[in-house]
């Protein structure tokens, strides 16, 4: 996460009474205008990986879902094959390969057009396989298609866990967009246990990275608004939030109804 790449984030805080969560659901919204090119908005991220959704060009948008290797090398090539990241199966349109760069693993996207304004939903799955490894699936779901899509199912190597530090994350992945500001809200945040049960996630600790602690920059912001936690950054604005805050939604009590049961 070096200065090339500006990153702020929220992790949300699990009930000290969960012990494995196996499903993680958010919901996102990017306001008109704030779909600034060289964006991520990152809903679903967990200890091994992240799901969300990119502008990748003043044409393309994408859905990505990705899983790191246990092994640490920035060469995805370098992977030996016990380490390497197996997929299992992916949605229809959606296209898997390596990448590298900031650490390696499996990588997923589908190019598909996303609205501003509209809110998309995410829905990871991950728990313990055979053979000490981990399999994670994740689900979009957009309004104006009104269905659960597949986007990928990867297993990770050498691990055996349930889903931990679930979080979201907004960054601008192109430098020279740096001054241009953007912005989202992540809502209704829930978790199901492996005894089915959800619980709702209403408490977020604002975070950011290497390059907003040691005042590279200083236009970072995130927070509750509206019922919403939201994150900003860059376009060097002043309003800043200090990191590590903690902040506390008042609750939806709007459980999705969600049949995992006919997930594709």
């Amino acid at each position: 996460m070096g200065e090339k790449r500006t990153f702020s984030s929220s992790s949300y805080k699990v009930p000290e009474n969960v012990e494995n969560v196996e499903w993680f659901y958010n919901e996102l919204t990017v306001p008109k205008g704030q779909d600034v090119v060289g964006s991520y908005f990152m809903a679903n991220g967990f200890g091994e990986g992240y799901f969300g959704i990119q502008v990748n060009s003043e044409t393309e948008r994408r859905v990505l879902f990705s899983v790191w290797s246990p092994y640490q090398t920035d060469d995805p090539n370098s992977i030996p094959d016990e380490y390497k990241i197996k997929l299992l199966k992916k949605g229809e349109g959606v296209t898997t390969g390596k990448f590298g760069n900031e650490g390696s693993g499996g990588q997923s996207y589908k190019v598909y057009n996303w609205k501003a304004d509209n809110t998309y939903k995410f829905l990871l799955k991950g728990g313990p396989a055979d053979n000490n490894c981990t399999d994670y699936t994740a689900w979009f779901y957009a309004p104006e298609k009104g269905e659960w899509e597949l986007i990928a199912s990867f297993r990770r190597p050498k691990t055996s866990t349930y889903l931990k530090r679930p979080h979201s994350f907004l960054e601008n992945f192109i430098t020279e967009m740096g001054p241009i500001g953007r912005k989202a809200y992540y809502n209704n945040q829930w978790v199901v246990d492996t005894n089915g049960v959800w619980h709702e996630l209403n408490e977020a600790k604002f975070t950011a990275d290497a390059t907003a602690r040691k005042d590279a920059r200083r236009d970072y912001a995130g927070g509750e608004e509206n019922g919403k936690f939201y994150l900003r950054n860059c376009g060097f604005f002043s309003d800043r939030v200090a990191f590590d805050t903690d902040f506390i939604r008042k609750k939806t009590q709007t459980q999705p109804y969600i049949d995992f049961t006919k997930l594709p």
